[in-house]
Order: structure tokens, then sequence, then C-alpha cells
């Protein structure tokens, strides 16, 4: 079975998307929509922007989107997915693959959930870090008996977890992690506590637009971060999405839950190859491949 799967923040670098308009009307057609839809032009800064300009939440959320989405657009009959998983906001991505949602409303909505989180990012300085060589109830039981918020938040495979929290509660448990025998414990240049309780303004925020956006029977189930099961209901597809900005991204359990109903082949879709990375570390027998664009020209 054919799982395709769609990255996050992160993956993001100066001149993505370019061979897709520049090869592609469909793909062109589709960059030119987005640059209406949100108003400014982000195909000047996907294109040919600064590495710094493509950082800021408002763009780098929106430019993976594009370039996910329209990647898969462009596959044509090579596209058939009999599953799909987006890793944080490559959720979004992978609901627009399957369609659940159209181009418009995932773009709609990528971009709203970016400027609700960098307004979050702003009402209390937070951070997040990366925990490397230690079991998972160790770095939760650490989270849980640190003064302040920190939380588990990115379980991205065995041995590499996130947490995000206050910065002051991160400091402590980082320091605490290492004193367990962690291999590494590292703050990441990230703007804010993704996928923690200081996420809470923007998951009201972002509710709000959800109830309001129809979402339609999805072609194939997605894996979604805050259950890591098959869903295909559009009421549950809402509120696991809404859940999502508070709750983990369980992708560790989402890949092995996909194995486990059949998954043979994981297709990333979108730039960069992280989540194939993750997938082999998760299960060293998984196939992984790119999604690769043919030219039309």
């Amino acid at each position: 079975m054919n799982a395709y799967i769609f990255p996050g923040q992160g993956a993001q670098f100066s001149g993505m998307g370019l061979d897709l308009y520049e090869n592609s009307p469909e793909a062109q057609h589709l960059f030119e929509d987005a640059n209406e839809i949100l108003g400014f032009h982000i195909t000047d800064i996907m294109f040919e922007g600064t590495a710094e300009a493509l950082k800021q939440t408002k763009v780098t959320q929106p430019a993976i989107f594009l370039h996910s989405v329209i990647l898969a657009k462009t596959l044509g009959d090579d596209f058939k997915p009999d599953m799909v998983a987006g890793h944080s906001l490559g959720e979004f991505s992978a609901l627009v693959a399957n369609g659940a949602l159209t181009f418009e409303d995932g773009l709609k909505l990528v971009s709203q959930r970016a400027l609700a989180m960098q307004k979050a990012c702003e009402i209390k300085p937070s951070t997040m870090a990366a925990v490397l060589g230690l079991e998972d109830d160790i770095v939760e039981r650490i989270c849980k008996t640190t003064d302040g918020v920190v939380v588990a938040a990115n379980y991205n495979c065995p041995g590499q977890l996130v947490i995000s929290g206050e910065i002051e509660a991160i400091n402590t448990a980082c320091e605490a992690l290492k004193a367990e025998g962690a291999r590494r414990a590292l703050v990441l240049p990230v703007g804010g506590a993704f996928h923690s309780p200081m996420m809470e303004p923007a998951r009201e925020e972002l509710a709000a637009a959800i109830e309001n956006t129809t979402f339609n029977k999805p072609n194939c189930p997605i894996y979604q971060n805050v259950t890591a099961s098959a869903i295909i209901d559009e009421s549950e597809i809402k509120a696991n999405l809404i859940s999502q900005l508070t709750a983990p991204v369980r992708w560790t359990q989402s890949v092995q839950q996909m194995i486990t109903d059949g998954a043979s082949l994981f297709t990333e879709v979108g730039p960069g190859k992280v989540l194939q990375g993750l997938v082999k570390k998760i299960n060293r027998e998984a196939q992984t491949a790119s999604a690769t664009f043919q030219s039309e020209a």
C-alpha cells in the first residue's frame, strides 16, 4: 500500500518550487492563485528570498504547504495514495492531497494558523529542545517533574523527542535530561513552544476558522498527529486538527500504525527528506522515496 507523507516547518529552502513554476502550467497557475489568496507575492520569497526571509512563520508555513500540495497535483495519475499523514503543518498538505480540503481553503487555514502561532509566540517567550538518546518515558517523567510549562511535543522516532515550553523550564529540563543520560538536549532555534499549552491562544483562534471551513469526505484515511490512527470522518478530522496545536505530534506512533495497516512504501511529498529519515529510524525495513516532478516541457 502507498503511504504519502508531508513535511512540516524546517524543510524550507531558497528556490523551492521554482522548477514546478517554470515547467508546469498547472503549477504556475496554482502559485499565482496563492499570491492572490495570501495578498503578497510568496513566490518571490520562495524562489529568490534569503533563508532569513523564508524563516518568518507567516512565510514558512504557506511556502512548505504550497510546495507539497502543488507537487502532489503535478504527479497526476502517479499520485494514488492508500493513506496519508503529515508532520505538524504537513497535516494540512495531506488533507488537501486526500481531498478533504480544497487548495484555497487549505492555504487560508495554513496562513491563519501561521499568524495565530506567531501571535501566541509573542505573548510569552518560549522555545523547544531536541532530546536524543533517551526512552520516551524518561523524557515524559522529567517534563512532569520540572517546574513551569514543559511537555513532550514531537515524538519523531525512537530516541528522538522534542520538548516544548517556557524558556526557563526547557533549560532546567535539558540539564536534568543530560543528567539522566541524554546524548544531547539541545535548545532549537524556533520562535515558540509549538505543540504545548502555550499555543492555547492560537488553538482558540484557529478553531473558529476550522469550524467555519467545509471539509469533504477524504479519498483515503489520514493518520493524524493527535491520535496516530486512521481517520476518515470529517468531524473527527476537524476536532483533531484543532487539538493539534496544543497536543504532541505522535509521528513515531503514526508511522508504526501505518506499517501495521499495510503501508509498504512511504513517499515524501515536499522539500527535503527529513521524514524519510525518520521513517527509516522507526522501521529499518520500511521502503521510502521522494515524490519527483516530471517536467511537462
